[in-house]
């Protein structure tokens, strides 16, 4: 547990500076934060080996190490985007890294989850303090409002997914995944609690159709905040669920092979549609982000090593381009107070740096080479090829060509469309905000060209004989 055991060291640390400190110490709160944020990402990267704890209720593996370290500088980097934001009121700094770090510990407790009960404490202990982050602007209404969307559906969702583990539970007797999984039959009753706790899931990852919060929360809750619930929620989500599928679920592949390639391809589909229509940016990232939510579903659905890989390749690839569309968005609202996308109308001639980034971002979220998202969706497409899925995979192609014209709207509002009189002006980004997005412009660049990446997750879920 030396994830948690660090991540626990930082949380106790933040909290007593934050009690202790006076106002003048509290300065140094941000670079005390990122630097402890920093040294528990490094530390997670050192050689681990496979173990579990308390009667196999946690495991962890080489490739659970590594999914909780794509999650760890996920976080880094969305605390050293969120400082000017936090600048405003630097009373609710200690709250804030005490809150979003209780998040991550409940999602390291999914990951390495080996029991259904300890899923469950890492889902609540993840969803409730991601209410509070929600409501954090809470004098502002659309805020507020967030808040109050994601605790009441998240409350729905958490029940719907207890129900079916409780069925679960009364046809194993048992809710360790090692003892379940010979257990696991095609009986209704087990089909029932399957697609119950899936539902709960379903949420999480924003698949439709229970991802009717998402625009109302992304685009109420602060920026900072929606960078957070778009790449490490729904990747520590997405990686819950791949174990729980090819853990405990193996023996009824079949029904939910069947419902992934539905709800994969609807939710592509439906993403890319009402992305078109938004004139909000951050509701226009949602749907971006249900669409991206689709496209991992082709490579959970495959339960193969090479499925795997793919899912895994591509969180971190979309936590790089997603976190860098968010660090444009985030240093333009704190200059203007705007979101709207007419806001980037003209920002290349304004801001051309961000312009930049804003491009490399965009274009290796709709999958355009030679940047990491094109080989991130390959690899994906590849892996559901593996399991003959062809005809899925070519409607997913004709989708990604239809999620172009979407993500060209950003592009033509920065390059193209006249500057309105309210245009944004020259944004001076702070140095932790130029390096998160240096770290993010650095990640959508090379991800795609070192293989070395891709061979390294591949050995890992090979080597562990999925």
């Amino acid at each position: 547990m030396r994830q948690e055991i660090s991540l626990m060291a930082v949380f106790l640390i933040l909290l007593m500076y934050d009690v202790v400190a006076s106002g003048r110490s509290k300065a140094y709160f941000h670079l005390t934060a990122c630097v402890l944020l920093g040294l528990h990402a490094a530390l997670g990267f050192a050689p681990a080996d496979a173990g579990s704890a308390f009667g196999g209720m946690y495991v962890t593996s080489p490739l659970t190490v590594l999914m909780k370290n794509i999650l760890s500088v996920g976080t880094l980097l969305v605390v050293m985007q969120a400082d000017k934001w936090l600048h405003v009121s630097k009373d609710k700094q200690g709250e804030f890294y005490v809150i979003l770090l209780s998040t991550l510990l409940g999602m390291n407790f999914m990951i390495s989850a080996g029991s259904f009960m300890l899923l469950y404490i890492g889902i609540e202990l993840a969803s409730l303090p991601m209410a509070c982050l929600a409501a954090f602007d809470k004098y502002k209404e659309k805020s507020a409002e967030a808040g109050a969307k994601y605790i009441l559906l998240a409350a729905l969702s958490s029940g719907v997914m207890l129900f079916g583990l409780s069925f679960l539970y009364g046809a194993t007797g048992s809710m360790y995944f090692a003892d379940m999984h010979s257990l696991i039959d095609g009986s209704p009753i087990v089909v029932l609690g399957f697609v119950l706790f899936f539902v709960g899931l379903a949420f999480k990852i924003s698949i439709v159709p229970f991802h009717l919060w998402t625009a109302d929360v992304y685009e109420g809750a602060p920026t900072s905040v929606t960078a957070y619930l778009s790449v490490i929620s729904k990747g520590a989500a997405v990686f819950a669920l791949v174990f729980a599928l090819w853990q405990v679920f193996g023996a009824i592949s079949v029904v939910w092979h069947h419902l992934l390639w539905g709800l994969s391809l609807v939710t592509i589909v439906l993403g890319n549609l009402f992305a078109i229509g938004q004139k909000d940016v951050k509701r226009f990232f949602a749907f971006s982000s249900i669409s991206q939510a689709g496209f991992i579903l082709l490579g959970v659905m495959g339960g193969t090593a090479q499925g795997m890989t793919a899912t895994v390749y591509f969180v971190l690839v979309y936590l790089f381009s997603n976190l860098a569309a968010f660090g444009v968005i985030s240093a333009v609202e704190d200059e203007s107070g705007r979101t709207d996308i007419a806001a980037y109308n003209g920002l290349f001639r304004s801001n051309p740096k961000l312009t930049f980034v804003m491009t490399l971002a965009v274009f290796s979220l709709a999958g355009i080479p030679p940047f990491a998202g094109f080989f991130s969706k390959f690899f994906i497409f590849a892996a559901a090829a593996e399991q003959g899925e062809y005809l899925l995979v070519f409607l997913a192609l004709v989708n990604t060509v239809i999620s172009l014209f979407y993500y060209l709207l950003i592009i033509r509002a920065m390059f193209i469309n006249p500057a309105e009189e309210s245009a944004v002006g020259a944004i001076r980004s702070n140095s932790y905000s130029r390096l998160s997005l240096t770290l993010c412009t650095a990640g959508i660049l090379l991800v795609g060209v070192l293989s070395g990446i891709y061979e390294y997750v591949g050995g890992i879920s090979f080597g562990m004989g999925i």
